[in-house]
């Protein structure tokens, strides 16, 4: 089989996109959220962890600390126990109360809108700074990469890179996918990849994709 152009591949990709909006019209972040400071506590508590159970525990955490200040002023080990569902809660605490000491000092309480302000409180790396930036500011700065869209950019052959190099895969999927569609583009993958191409037995004869994947019917 030769091997696809990259010309090859963005039109390919087009047509994804397509079959995604039919699919996923209103893919959005499965978090929730109601601020941008909301948005950026949920995406750290969601490293290692299921977004469902993200959800479950927000609420009353969300009710409790109205604000950046409030997060920082927060007691380590209260902090900890109310996330303690969420896995590795210790460092999870002391990430958010550490950021949203930043923001209390350096901005006003408001989470910043630059990828470089985001990148510099701790616990946020690129996939928490774009999702951010994406879903609570509508700014494309990149694609976020997580499990899902690691396995489907693979299977979908949008990337050869190992699901443990993000950040080239990023790279690889923002080289074809229109910059306008990269938030849209990674909601849509998670859902699909939940719903129809998952991580043991991806459902291949119902996907919606299977025509424009090369792997269909080969995982």
């Amino acid at each position: 089989m030769p091997r696809e152009s990259k010309q090859a591949r963005i039109e390919r990709v087009k047509k994804l996109l397509a079959a995604l909006r039919r699919e996923f019209p209103d893919a959005t972040c499965a978090l929730h959220f109601r601020t941008p400071l909301e948005l950026l506590v949920a995406t750290i508590l969601s490293a290692q962890c299921t977004d469902a159970r993200v959800n479950l525990v927000t609420p009353a955490l969300f009710a409790k600390y109205r604000t950046a200040g409030a997060f920082a002023a927060a007691p380590q080990e209260t902090l900890e126990q109310e996330i303690r569902s969420t896995g590795f809660f210790r460092n999870k605490a002391r990430n958010i109360r550490g950021a949203c000491a930043i923001l209390a000092e350096e901005h006003g309480g408001r989470v910043p809108e630059t990828m470089d302000e985001l990148l510099a409180l701790p616990g946020v790396a690129r996939k928490t700074a774009n999702v951010v930036l994406g879903t609570a500011y509508g700014k494309n700065e990149g694609v976020v990469v997580d499990t899902h869209v690691q396995r489907l950019a693979g299977r979908l052959g949008l990337t050869a890179h190992a699901s443990n190099q993000g950040d080239r895969i990023e790279k690889d999927l923002m080289s074809v996918v229109p910059r306008e569609q990269w938030t849209f583009f990674a909601h849509a993958l998670v859902l699909h990849g939940r719903k129809t191409c998952t991580a043991r037995k991806p459902d291949c004869p119902h996907c919606p994709l299977a025509k424009l994947c090369p792997s269909a019917g080969k995982v």
